[in-house]
């Protein structure tokens, strides 16, 4: 597989040199390195803002911004993309790398608890990446319609749904990591208010619109 992927990644547009640094520096000072979107997924992110031509993007779990960067690149003129983490030691070098890249006037960061700080959030997205606490995947989908931030057509995008293949193994009780992705899945794929697919892209990515 891994083959396959370098494949892949020769034949997509060249690795961005600011975002080739930023996964230099992920490796040498965050403890967990593989949360990265990395090169792959982020063109896939940045195609999806695209395609859809999201201005107002709401990112829950911002890790060191490489996703960050991709998906407010992809917007108009206007665009901004709120995102929010609660790991306060790796904000600095998020925001080091937001500059870096130009993209300061469009994303405003927050530290805290995803939940608490969506309440915050007055109007509607064009776009939701969920990419935070896999605990909360049931809570945070939730949450953005109850709290109304989606609209007609926004699109939701999950990562890590199919958590290292453990979603068709036998089932820890122990794990609330795997149960809240089993839960998400679950919730999303029998929720008449969306259409959804599933994809086996890197760790599995779930898409869906708003109906």
């Amino acid at each position: 597989m891994q083959d396959i992927y370098k494949y892949i990644e020769n034949h997509i547009k060249e690795h961005d040199p600011v975002l080739k640094e930023l996964t230099r520096q992920t490796h040498l000072r965050a403890v967990q390195p593989r949360m990265l979107s990395g090169h792959l997924q982020g063109d896939f992110l940045s195609l999806m803002v695209t395609i859809k031509k999201a201005d107002r993007i709401l990112e829950l779990g911002t890790f060191t911004g490489y996703s960050t960067i991709c998906l407010a690149r992809a917007t108009g003129e206007n665009g901004q993309v709120h995102t929010i983490d609660i790991n306060d030691e790796l904000f600095s070098l998020s925001q080091k790398f937001f500059a870096k890249a130009n993209l300061t006037n469009k994303i405003k960061q927050y530290h805290g608890e995803a939940l608490q700080i969506m309440t915050q959030f007055k109007e509607p997205f064009d776009l939701v990446f969920i990419d935070a606490d896999k605990r909360e995947y049931p809570q945070y989908y939730n949450a953005l319609f109850d709290l109304n931030l989606v609209h007609k057509d926004t699109v939701i995008i999950a990562d890590n749904t199919l958590w290292s293949g453990k979603v068709v193994e036998s089932i820890d009780p122990k794990d609330l990591y795997l149960k809240g992705i089993l839960d998400f899945n679950k919730l999303i794929a029998e929720d008449p208010r969306v259409e959804m697919v599933l994809l086996p892209l890197r760790d599995g990515i779930t898409i869906a619109t708003v109906k």
